[in-house]
Parts: structure tokens; sequence; C-alpha cells
């Protein structure tokens, strides 16, 4: 996942939330399952041997849970949410020396037969928990009854020393830089001001800046699951949740309890794969939006693309006195297809952009890039260019790029560009090397984990579903199909969905691999 379109499961998730009420294309719909043999229900078994290696400070600390504080402008969350502070390593390769503090917020079953907690990450990376859990917590009341339900934020994100690498009047400036440069002088600015990004970057977040890693927050989560008193880990991860869940299950699969991954992040795609499964994504969640209106695909693509190319050559006036650039088009494009209910809003903006007024998308684009009515921006994205920066190893130049451009162009029209480019840009000169090409997640051993694809998800396209449970390993992961749109599957409509996670959670019930719910 690139750029603006890394960090969107915990936008996603709020827009699920709101619209959860109105359902969904395949909404509801039978189960059909594929393959042999009844599904399976998971045995209670012995639990693992607990972690030796690791100072008692860090394996003994007791939480102190109190009333979560209001934070910014958002009011602090209801009674029944308790906020505390865990303690970890700042290196994981030595435990006993310097540590940080990551936020934490829970609020504890409301029935009886409790399960233990189930810790939810809503992706990016980048989101932070500690906003995004108590919206999300309506989604999974039922999960609620049995689980404690436990989110953070990761390191170097929110009140866990999140990085800002910018200020507003920065982060206004730089929206004036063609993402897509046509001359040049534009690719110099565009090499230029994603240099500038990484040194800003360098110098809010300092010795944190190399321990931000998958990996290191995998870690954290190990510690936070012994220090809640859990012997196997119960998680729910989406989007880049659920590459931060498969590295987990790589790393202790002894441990791993009853885990789903939704909107499933394809683990054998590199820099460049990640972005042509996005662009691919993004195109075909476009054209079923396009198909919703009762317009040709491929029409309605040259039309979006045409107005694309005139906000380039003359950026479009605005209501606020702005002006709608490409990028920022390209952004109020892409925040609507995360959700069906959302297609309305796209429809109308595309419709005033064509008569030469900017004003929608770019409240859409706003929207996405957490800019609020006085010009303050969230710090996001910051914390997820920092985060992937450090995993990602490959840094593609600018020869390289522009080399691949046609192929991504031919895959969208609309969104190709935009993504190409990403690739030279995300990490250019990026202050630190990256870590890994792909993520290890292979977990032989592991207990089954649940793995739910969206065949119309944009950001995480559905075959990333089957590619996970393929490196997981044979009889790990399993597939639950739902033919629908947006980002994410569970609580976006199906009832059919809904009830075999619930199952699965709940009760330990394991359906078949390659179950469809349509």
């Amino acid at each position: 996942m690139r750029r603006f379109l890394r960090w969107t499961a915990a936008l996603a998730a709020a827009l699920l939330v709101a619209g959860c009420g109105g359902g969904s294309s395949g909404g509801g719909g039978d189960a059909k399952e594929h393959g042999d043999g009844p599904g399976r229900t998971t045995s209670a078994a012995p639990p693992p041997a607990p972690a030796t290696d690791l100072p008692a400070s860090l394996t003994s600390q007791r939480l102190d849970w109190h009333r979560c504080a209001a934070r910014g402008d958002s009011p602090a969350p209801g009674g029944e949410w308790r906020c505390a502070t865990l303690k970890v390593p700042l290196d994981w390769s030595r435990p006993d020396g310097t540590t940080i503090g990551l936020a934490l917020i829970r609020a504890q079953a409301t029935g009886g037969n409790r399960a233990g907690s189930l810790l939810f990450d809503f992706g990016g990376p980048g989101g932070s928990g500690l906003e995004m859990m108590p919206y999300y917590a309506s989604t999974v009341s039922k999960l609620h009854e049995r689980y404690d339900l436990v989110s953070w934020d990761p390191r170097g994100v929110g009140a866990s020393g999140g990085v800002r690498c910018r200020s507003d009047r920065q982060i206004e400036a730089a929206e004036d830089v063609d993402a897509t440069p046509d001359t040049p002088e534009e690719e110099k600015a565009f090499l230029q001001d994603a240099a500038g990004f990484g040194k800003g970057c360098q110098k809010a977040a300092g010795a944190l800046l190399t321990h931000v890693s998958t990996t290191d927050t995998a870690r954290d989560m190990d510690l936070m699951r012994q220090v809640l008193g859990d012997a196997r880990l119960h998680y729910f991860g989406i989007s880049y949740g659920t590459e931060l869940g498969g590295v987990y299950a790589h790393l202790f699969p002894e441990r791993v309890g009853r885990m789903v991954l939704d909107a499933v992040v394809d683990p054998t795609a590199d820099t460049v794969g990640q972005a042509e499964n996005q662009t691919r994504g993004f195109q075909r969640a476009l054209d079923d939006y396009l198909k919703s209106t009762g317009r040709n695909p491929v029409q309605g693509t040259r039309q979006i693309a045409a107005l694309l190319k005139r906000i380039d050559a003359r950026p479009l006036p605005t209501s606020s006195g702005r002006k709608l650039t490409e990028t920022l088009a390209v952004t109020g494009i892409v925040l609507p297809l995360y959700s069906e209910s959302s297609w309305p809003r796209l429809t109308a903006a595309l419709d005033a952009a064509e008569k030469g007024d900017g004003s929608a998308l770019l409240a859409l684009a706003d929207d996405y890039n957490e800019r609020d009515s006085a010009g303050r921006y969230g710090t996001t994205s910051h914390s997820q260019r920092v985060i992937s920066c450090l995993d990602e190893k490959e840094r593609p130049t600018l020869a390289e790029t522009k080399r691949r451009l046609a192929r991504f162009e031919e895959i969208s029209p609309v969104f190709g560009d935009f993504l190409g480019w990403d690739t030279a840009g995300w990490c250019h000169d990026w202050p630190v090397p990256g870590q890994y090409t792909t993520p290890q997640v292979s977990a032989p051993g592991a207990a089954p984990i649940l793995l739910v694809g969206n065949t119309g998800d944009p950001a995480t396209p559905y075959e990333g579903a089957r590619r996970m449970a393929d490196e997981l390993g044979k009889g790990v992961g399993i597939e639950l199909t739902w033919k629908g749109e947006g980002h994410g599957a569970y609580g976006n409509g199906s009832d059919c969905v809904d009830s075999t996670v619930n199952a699965y959670l709940l009760n330990g019930t394991v359906p078949k691999d390659g179950t469809v719910c349509s």
C-alpha cells in the first residue's frame, strides 16, 4: 500500500462505523463451502511456555488503568474505557536497556464466560488504536461480550511517541508539489520534497527512527499479551494490521490464539508489486462504482483521466480560496472508494469538478489528509512513512520508475501515474535503510488463522488473502471470501461474514478453507 493509500484502514473503519447500517452489495447471503469435510472447532491446547528471555521489570509490570483523557479536539471516550501505559524496550536486541511507553486502551468484557483480551490493529501503519477502538466497539459488540477490547498506539504513532515530520504550514505548501511530474523541473521538486520529508522525520524521531519496524511492534504485542495475562494472543488485524499479524505469527507461532486478518495485504509483493496491486484494486473499485451509476467503465475512466489532466494543467478554484491540484483530486477520488456508502458523494464531487468547481473533491481530500477547518493536519501519514520506510528495503530510482510508468498507466489511467511515481518518492533518500523486501509470515505449527478477503476491496485486493494463506502454511491460513465492495468485510453489511468470524472468535469454529459469502 502506498502513500495516501497506506494508512487508510483506520479511516475505512470510521467509514464502516458511519455506513454499516446501509448494507452493501453482496451483504448477507449464504456461505458456499469449497473443499472436503465439515468445518472444525479448535480445541484448547496446553498453554505455551512463558517467555524467559525478558527481564522481570518488563514481564511483571502492572498496568495502571485509569480514565482516558481527551485528545486534542476529541472528547475523552466513555466511562467504560480505560487507558494505561505499557513499558517496552526501545531496542528489542537490548531488552534490558532504555524503555519507551506505549499508550493502551481497554474496555472489559461485558458478559460472562470471558475469553481473554482481543487486540485490534486498525491498519496503516500509523493508525491510532486509541482513537479508533471506541468508534469500532459498536461493530464488534458481540465480541465484546466475551473479550476485553484492547488496542494501542504502536511505537511512533499518536500517544506512543508519535512522529511529526512537518508543520501544518509545510504540509500545505507541499500540496503544490506535483506528485506526477511532467518536466525535469517538476521531477527535481518532487524528489527534493521527498528527501526533505525524510530529514524532517529524522529530526523529529531521533533514535526512535530505527526502532519502529513491524517486527518491533510484533514483539511489543507479545509483551502486551504477557502483561495482560493471556497465554495466547487473540488478535483482529485490518489492512496493514494483517501484515503485522502475519509477522507476529511467524515470530511466535506457538503463541497464536484466535486470529482474524481482514482486508489482507499480499505478503509476497515487494514495493513495486504492492503499488501495482493497489493500482489494480482501485481501478477495479472505480469500475464497479461506474457500473453502479450505469456508465461504461472504460468510457467513465477515460473521462475521469481527462478531467485530471485538465486539473494538472489548470487547478480548479474552490469555495475556500485554495486550489484543487491534480494530486488533491486523485486523493479525493480515492477516499469514497473505500466504502460503497460513500459512492454518491463521489458522484456529486466529480459532477461539480466537471463544471469547474473543485470544492467537493477538495473536501474529500482534506478528510483523507486529516485537515480540519482551521488548517491543522493529523500526523497519521507521518508515522505511516516512518514505519514503512524502515520496513521496506527497496528504493526505486527515478530512471527505474520512469521505465515502469507505462505499465502502471496501462493498469489504470486514473491511478497508475500517481502510484507509479510514488514508488520513487515514498522513501527517496531515506535516512535509514529498510529491513526486508517482503515480510516473513510463514507460521508452521500455529493455530488456524482466519483470513477474510473482499472481492471488491480497493486498497488490499482480494488476491492477497490467498497469498497470505499460502505463505502462512498448510492448515494455518484459512480463507473466507466475501463478494462485496469496500475496504474490509467484517461489519460491512454481510451477515454471513460476521457470523462466520464471530463463530470462530467466540466458539473456535474454523470454517472450511475457501468458504464464500455471496
